[in-house]
């Protein structure tokens, strides 16, 4: 077997299609059908159990698929340790984040990334907690930007900043009128939240003291999706919510029918971090990365 056959293994498994992986690989659907055929033989293993009509890995696919990446990703380090000799931030560099989080980051550091490392080719994939930990350990990125610590020992993490929550209430709320509001002003509010696959519900909740079995005060769980939509409800009259400091910042969430404040709660903040494998090879390139972004944050987040 050689990197390009690996490679094939590799994108069939992502596109389950063999026409669609030939088209991303560059060659006709016959070449890399046969490679694969060739590289089942070797291995004396079924790797996809194919039909007209679907294409599935096999349980033993999944685990060679797995090594499969692991070589690639090292390969790739060799690359560009050949062609950026002592530049780590030459080359792809695959970083996630969480969906309440990288519309706001990412266009601050963007243009800095590219003007201090215009040889770094980032690819950037916006998914949930969940999904972004699990490309993670499938090798599909080399680091993930979320606002919860990574589960197990295979992952480690660089702390960014601490993000507070500022709050969106109604123009004509009664909290307009109030200098400050507090955790006990949220008590018996109807505070809106994203649907239950972002981590940012549960983190409000805490930070709010919110207990979700009150009957005489349900949390209002929305199939919201963005805070831009939450927002939109909140300026309806729905209820109230809490969003990250750096979705106001720029003006990305303001709206005539909003109000959007700092809140006096102390718990009232996420920590956002850089998490990635304990293995990955370029770490300096990820520290680079990371002091890059602290460096352009606002002054609204620590």
């Amino acid at each position: 077997m050689n990197i390009r056959d690996l490679e094939y293994l590799v994108t069939v498994s992502e596109t389950l299609h063999f026409g669609q992986a030939a088209q991303r690989c560059f060659v006709s659907q016959p070449t890399l059908s046969g490679q694969i055929h060739k590289l089942e033989q070797e291995l004396g293993a079924i790797l996809f159990e194919r039909t007209n009509r679907s294409v599935h890995v096999t349980p033993i696919g999944q685990k060679i698929i797995g090594h499969a990446r692991q070589i690639l990703e090292q390969a790739e380090v060799i690359r560009s340790l050949g062609n950026a000799q002592n530049d780590p931030l030459v080359g792809p560099l695959r970083i996630g984040a969480i969906h309440t989080l990288s519309p706001y980051l990412v266009p601050l550091f963007m243009l800095e990334l590219q003007h201090q490392h215009p040889e770094l080719l980032l690819e950037l994939t916006e998914a949930t907690t969940d999904q972004l930990i699990v490309k993670l350990r499938e090798h599909q990125l080399d680091g993930a930007l979320l606002a919860t610590s990574p589960p197990g020992e295979d992952l480690d993490e660089i702390r960014l900043f601490k993000e507070p929550f500022w709050l969106a209430h109604p123009r004509d709320h009664h909290f307009y009128n109030k200098d400050e509001v507090s955790l006990c002003d949220l008590k018996d509010e109807k505070v809106l939240l994203l649907s239950q696959e972002h981590c940012l519900s549960e983190q409000i909740i805490s930070a709010c003291k919110i207990d979700s079995r009150d009957a005489s005060n349900p949390i209002p769980r929305l199939n919201a999706s963005s805070l831009e939509t939450l927002v939109q409800l909140v300026g309806m009259g729905l209820g109230v919510t809490l969003v990250p400091a750096l979705s106001v910042h720029g003006g990305r969430l303001a709206t005539d029918r909003v109000i959007l404040r700092e809140v006096s709660i102390p718990d009232a903040f996420r920590e956002v971090r850089l998490v990635h494998r304990t293995t990955f090879p370029r770490e300096a390139a990820l520290k680079v990365f990371s002091d890059i972004i602290c460096n352009v944050l606002p002054n609204t987040v620590t």
